[in-house]
């Protein structure tokens, strides 16, 4: 756990620099963008889908009775901006990983972890099919669990576990892929996934506070960064 605190703690000392403020709402603002045209443009076929979905749900046939029934068409506009909260942050988080994290790990490095010798052990084409593999995993997470996203308090500990879940699972190769080995990368992955879970549900949470959840992508980024660039010195000191 003190290893998540001194992540989160250098995460929010790194994220003041120039270079990172840069940067700090650039990929919220794309992601809110994106969205906002495709709501635009797809909403009432969005809540059609949305409806034959929960169709062949118990919700649905709950939701058919009483006053329910005549307040059906808003509970699934509800949860379909339930769903595009967390659709957005994911697409930050993508656009992120994909655009902004080089940058930002050599930054980290530089002046965190200058002594950290660059071993290669990812590449482009591994990163890429990790975010396409961590995305289609939290999409069909998403799906399967959509039904329990109604009841309080599911419709904030699902999506915090989903979100915990793609959080590491797409910073954490990023993080590592300049200067772990192969070798060193699997081992981390393995001894530390409870650091890195705990870290993602962390900033999970704190996903919906409003305000913060702004710059969320960044400063997520960021503390994965000195979360793995530390695991990778301690094993490297054998420490």
């Amino acid at each position: 756990m003190k290893h998540v605190v001194a992540a989160l703690t250098g995460a929010l000392k790194s994220l003041f620099h120039p270079k990172m403020l840069a940067v700090m709402l650039g990929p919220i603002l794309a992601a809110i963008a994106l969205w906002l045209v495709a709501a635009l443009m797809f909403w009432d076929a969005w809540v059609g889908a949305l409806n034959a979905l929960l169709q062949s749900t118990t919700v649905q046939q709950w939701m058919s009775h009483g006053v329910l029934a005549n307040m059906s068409h808003y509970l699934v506009s509800t949860l379909l901006l339930l769903l595009l909260l967390p659709a957005i942050y994911v697409t930050a988080l993508l656009i992120t990983s994909i655009f902004a994290m080089p940058m930002m790990v050599t930054h980290v490095a530089q002046r965190s972890y200058p002594q950290l010798e660059y071993k290669h052990g990812g590449t482009t084409l591994g990163s890429v099919s990790n975010s396409v593999w961590a995305t289609i995993a939290y999409v069909v997470g998403s799906v399967v669990t959509l039904p329990l996203w109604l009841f309080a308090p599911l419709a904030v500990i699902v999506p915090v576990l989903l979100l915990a879940y793609i959080n590491q699972r797409l910073f954490r190769y990023d993080a590592l892929a300049e200067h772990a080995s192969s070798e060193e990368y699997m081992h981390i992955a393995v001894t530390s996934k409870r650091d890195f879970f705990i870290l993602g549900v962390a900033v999970g949470v704190l996903q919906f506070v409003p305000v913060l959840n702004l710059i969320l992508p960044v400063y997520a980024g960021l503390a994965f960064i000195h979360l793995s660039l530390a695991e990778l010195q301690r094993v490297r000191n054998n420490v």
